[in-house]
């Protein structure tokens, strides 16, 4: 029996496209695309909608187990890089490697294997470079980065930063995939954020900033400059996010907020005080004896903290001086 031509329409996840591959065999099919959702291809071919589900996507990853355990952690990777068509190029290796076994992971120059070996070892790189080149800002006791990475480097990166910051409360944010990740009490969790600017630093920042890009500039050694090596060992594609490359605006401190006179006690806004009483109302009251020893100001409230020690309902990465609050929920079981 002839296998039938389709598309597969999957939700971009890599247990979704584990579950195209557990639709494709179940039912004799061979998809000639793997597109994800929103994706509007035109096609002769029918295109259907596969959904993810953890049972069959367990049943595919426990039999590329069982030939080799190297193969799983490996189209992981394989996942998060930027190949082109790579939900194809996974799928067909996974044919391959059906058919022939773990020696095919022996065969460095096979067709099938060595498009999907040279993106996860640059992914690999990315990866390593980051690790390095990634300058952290302190913005009211959250410390925040961005990166501009050309693969999914995120959920490689987690285990890292997590572990290095364990007590601390930070995110990092993904410039070209629009995801971040946070962290906050030994809790950390990757969310799609649209929508994200970084906000200006306090004075004390600024003035930290000020002092690595002195240090750096201090350590050099013009006689034995060599712009050609830099770019070899830190490639150009990384100065737009590290400290030492940036212009002088990265290095001005956000204006100072004045406090605003709090208003004289009266009606709520939404509702007018009269001008006059009305007639045959009663008199107000004389006002109660101010005590002594009370200010008048009301107190100052500090700003709540979150604590460390105690694994939070909800995640709130908020300051006044923030051109985004990003909250998101944590539960028990993290992606």
């Amino acid at each position: 029996m002839a296998w039938r031509e389709i598309i597969y329409q999957y939700d971009g996840s890599f247990e979704g496209l584990l579950c195209c591959v557990f639709e494709s065999y179940t039912k004799k099919e061979r998809p000639t695309a793997i597109l994800r959702d929103g994706d509007d291809e035109p096609s002769l071919f029918e295109i259907r909608a596969v959904m993810t589900d953890r049972a069959h996507a367990q049943r595919i990853y426990r039999s590329l187990y069982k030939r080799s355990p190297e193969v799983g952690p490996f189209l992981r990777r394989a996942f998060l890089t930027c190949l082109p068509d790579k939900e194809m190029a996974i799928y067909r290796f996974i044919v391959k490697f059906y058919r022939e076994g773990a020696p095919l992971l022996s065969r460095l120059s096979d067709d099938t294997y060595l498009p999907l070996l040279k993106a996860v070892r640059q992914l690999s790189g990315e990866v390593e470079q980051f690790r390095g080149f990634t300058r952290f800002s302190d913005f009211d006791g959250v410390l925040g980065a961005e990166i501009e990475p050309k693969n999914r480097v995120l959920p490689v990166l987690r285990r890292h930063f997590c572990e290095r910051y364990h007590n601390e409360t930070f995110f990092l944010y993904d410039r070209t995939h629009r995801e971040a990740l946070l962290y906050s009490g030994g809790v950390s969790r990757i969310v799609p954020l649209n929508h994200f600017e970084m906000a200006q630093p306090d004075e004390v920042e600024a003035g930290y900033r000020r002092l690595w890009r002195r240090f750096y500039d201090t350590v050099a050694i013009e006689a034995r400059k060599n712009e050609k090596l830099r770019m070899t060992h830190m490639p150009k594609r990384y100065w737009g996010m590290m400290t030492e490359f940036q212009d002088e605006s990265y290095f001005k401190a956000r204006p100072k907020e004045t406090p605003s006179a709090s208003p004289a006690p009266g009606a709520p806004a939404a509702i007018p005080a009269p001008a006059t009483r009305p007639e045959g109302a009663p008199p107000a009251p004389a006002s109660a004896p101010q005590c002594p020893h009370r200010s008048s100001a009301p107190p100052e409230r500090s700003s709540p903290r979150m604590q460390t020690g105690e694994p939070p309902s909800f995640l709130v990465l908020k300051s006044p001086f923030y051109c985004a609050v990003i909250t998101f929920s944590v539960s028990r079981s993290l992606s």
